[in-house]
């Protein structure tokens, strides 16, 4: 196996750079007007309109800044760095303005916005800036050491700034993931019950087609509802994904809507139980001990042989719901089969809520699953 070490050089640009507003103008608009009020005001700087003019230069660069931080950097230290070779050209006195302080800000976002490679070629060149400005002034050890501590806490700030956005985002695409599970989760449970639904019944038209041809309409009309119900389920779902603006959402069955699994007029037939459930539940543990009773109906109705009945049994006890689903078919002595995604989804949703899960062969025969739920959910 080969491991792909990641240095600063790869790493891509944050997507967290906002667009261009009004305190970005605002800011722009302060800059030009200090540097030409400083340019007019100070008698002490050599070649003052010239000066003024380069640092004028600096208003797209910090315009641009967020968007091509590399190319902002180069145009603001560039111009700090043409400014240098002038002083030691012509050998005049200070020609540099207080307002351009503000190439602090472009090597910030050089760091906070830029990619790798933008960092390592921008922090090179505002290097050889320093040094030659600090050439050209002559600068002494203090000043050096001063310079330096600076510029370099105006890197560390903006790579502060830099972690914690991606830290931010990395929390929020777990979070997203998080979502994608719970929804599949639920989509596999809601489809895998009505597919089911509608082989039974599309085994059973078969069957009454060649005997009782009258009654197959009914066969079919009970197809067409179970397809209709999956359907709109399944919108119901991914509307909630695609729909930027708030959305109508539902409450999600629970244990008040178990009722609506009973059936009589079919083969297994299936018996709801509801024994001390009518207090409240936590939404969390309602809507799970829905899906874990649905989930194991569909699992009877697809896998149980010769099963006539489904018992599902929810009980409460103490600080605790048990919730049974059993049914009568026939079992191999001994038989244990593979757990599939329906039985490992439903074994994660009892653990995330504390509970206990179990499903495996009944001691009278048939299959039996068990859940048991803490009433109080930890979040």
């Amino acid at each position: 196996m080969v491991t792909v070490r990641r240095s600063l050089w790869d790493e891509p640009r944050p997507a967290d750079a906002p667009p261009v507003g009004r305190p970005d103008r605002l800011l722009v608009g302060v800059f030009a007007a200090a540097a030409v009020v400083e340019g007019i005001v100070r008698p002490d700087l050599a070649w003052r309109p010239l000066v003024t003019v380069l640092a004028l230069t600096l208003v797209p660069a910090l315009l641009w800044r967020r968007d091509r931080p590399l190319v902002a950097a180069l145009i603001g230290w560039g111009v700090a760095g043409l400014l240098a070779v002038l002083q030691l050209t012509v050998h005049s006195g200070d020609l540099g303005l207080w307002s351009m302080m503000a190439v602090l800000v472009l090597l910030y976002s050089l760091v906070r916005w830029g990619s790798g490679r933008e960092i390592v070629a921008g922090l090179a060149f505002v290097t050889v800036v320093v040094a030659l400005g600090m050439y050209a002034a002559s600068a002494g050890w203090s000043d050096v050491f001063g310079g330096t501590v600076l510029l370099l806490l105006v890197v560390a700030l903006a790579a502060v700034f830099r972690y914690r956005a991606d830290l931010w985002h990395r929390q929020q695409r777990e979070i997203r993931n998080q979502e994608r599970v719970a929804l599949a989760r639920e989509l596999h449970d809601t489809v895998a019950h009505h597919v089911s639904a509608i082989a039974v019944q599309a085994q059973a038209g078969g069957v009454v087609a060649r005997t009782q041809p009258e009654k197959a309409v009914e066969v079919l009309a009970a197809i067409e509802s179970e397809a209709s119900r999956t359907l709109a389920e399944m919108r119901s779902m991914v509307r909630v994904l695609r729909e930027d603006d708030a959305a109508a959402y539902a409450p999600q069955p629970g244990v008040a809507d178990l009722s609506a699994l009973a059936r009589s007029d079919a083969t297994p037939t299936v018996e709801v139980s509801l024994d001390g459930s009518s207090a409240p539940l936590p939404p969390a543990v309602d809507a799970a001990l829905y899906r874990l009773a649905q989930e194991s109906l569909t699992n009877a109705v697809r896998h149980a042989r010769s099963a006539t009945r489904v018992g599902i049994d929810v009980r409460r006890e103490g600080g605790a719901v048990r919730l049974r689903v059993s049914d009568d078919g026939r079992t191999d002595p001994g038989s244990a089969p593979e757990p599939g995604f329906g039985l490992l989804g439903m074994a994660e949703r009892a653990q995330l809520l504390g509970g206990s899960f179990s499903a495996g062969p009944g001691p009278e025969g048939g299959w039996v699953v068990e859940a048991v739920l803490p009433v109080q959910a930890p979040a």
